[in-house]
């Protein structure tokens, strides 16, 4: 099979102009359906609310340039699709259940300056996520946070500890975030595992936090946030 016939083909001109007739068409269709399921972000979009995006893009895409397939097949099954989004939002509204199965629930990563250890232990994010997140918020250690909490869309909440109330905590950003190899007499340390705070008299010594999981430890800081 010569390039011609794998960039062309049989297409013909009018079948060019069908295409481009259904692409405005569908285009048109799936801006029209996504304004019934609101003007929340991309970011925003929960799982369920993003498996309806990928349906209608599904839906969309094969009347585009499907010459057999007629476009009203499509739109009965994009209003379907609609519908049933509609259903499972009014079932969320009415029963929490229902709707903690659908989009699940809001995760606390950190409270009072410390990594929730069950959360870290199954997995739900890891180290570098939730302090890539911090950072771009402006935090540059755990002691600044009273709450961290790992939304159902994805998005990561904050709430802090006003300035008075900063406490010692595990540095986020890499260079701060270093093992140790030496303990200094006067100097607090973060375990970096999971953000305890202690003096230590061994480097090695073992956090009574998070036990057998510490891995290593992090001169602690406390300088405040800065907005």
């Amino acid at each position: 099979m010569d390039l011609v016939s794998i960039l062309i083909y049989d297409t013909t001109w009018s079948f060019v102009a069908e295409i481009i007739l259904r692409t405005a068409i569908m285009f048109s269709m799936i801006i029209i359906f996504l304004r019934f399921t609101g003007k929340r972000g991309v970011r925003q979009l929960s799982i369920f609310e993003l498996t309806i995006i990928l349906s209608l893009g599904s839906i969309a895409g094969d009347p585009m340039f499907t010459e057999d397939l007629p476009i009203i097949q499509a739109i009965i099954i994009m209003s379907v699709v609609i519908g049933l989004y509609r259903l499972c939002t009014w079932f969320m509204m009415k029963y929490q259940p229902f709707e903690n199965l659908l989009e699940g629930r809001a995760v606390y990563i950190v409270e009072d300056g410390l990594l929730v250890l069950d959360k870290i232990k199954k997995g739900k994010m890891s180290h570098d996520e939730f302090f890539a997140e911090m950072r771009t918020q402006g935090v540059e250690h755990l002691g600044q946070v009273r709450v961290g909490l790992l939304e159902t869309d994805g998005n990561f909440s904050l709430l802090l500890f006003s300035p008075d109330d900063t406490r010692y905590g595990m540095p986020i950003f890499p260079k701060q975030y270093q093992a140790i190899e030496k303990v200094e007499p006067e100097q607090l340390y973060a375990c970096m595992y999971c953000g305890h705070v202690t003096h230590l008299f061994d480097p090695n010594e073992i956090c009574t936090r998070c036990d057998d999981d510490c891995e290593n430890w992090a001169p602690a800081i406390n300088t405040g946030i800065v907005r």
